[in-house]
């Protein structure tokens, strides 16, 4: 049996969950300011959970294996937060550059 092909027409999303933020019919959509503080409060979530099992680990409690993927969560978060502020502020110098 192909896998590829049991799972329906391509169009079809079958009974795939909503992802997180994705607007309902009949919500308000979400404020770009609001949106942006929810990831800067993840990322810091998980920096502070990278903090607290390297102090796990430096106290000879912890798990390094673990450590290292909490560790390497937060970097890649912060990596894709920085990504999306340079882009807004590149979109921010261009609108500024444009005449009127």
């Amino acid at each position: 049996m192909d896998p590829l092909r049991s799972t329906g027409s391509i169009g079809s999303t079958g009974s795939l969950p909503a992802a997180p933020g994705a607007a309902r019919p009949g919500d308000r959509p979400a404020s770009f300011a609001a949106e942006l503080g929810k990831a800067i409060g993840a990322v810091d979530a998980l920096q502070a959970q990278g903090d607290a099992q390297a102090e796990k680990v430096a106290a000879g409690h912890g798990n390094l294996h673990e450590t290292a993927l909490a560790l390497e969560k937060a970097d890649v978060a912060m990596r894709a937060l920085l990504k999306v502020r340079n882009k807004v502020v590149e979109a921010y110098q261009e609108v500024m550059r444009m005449s009127v």
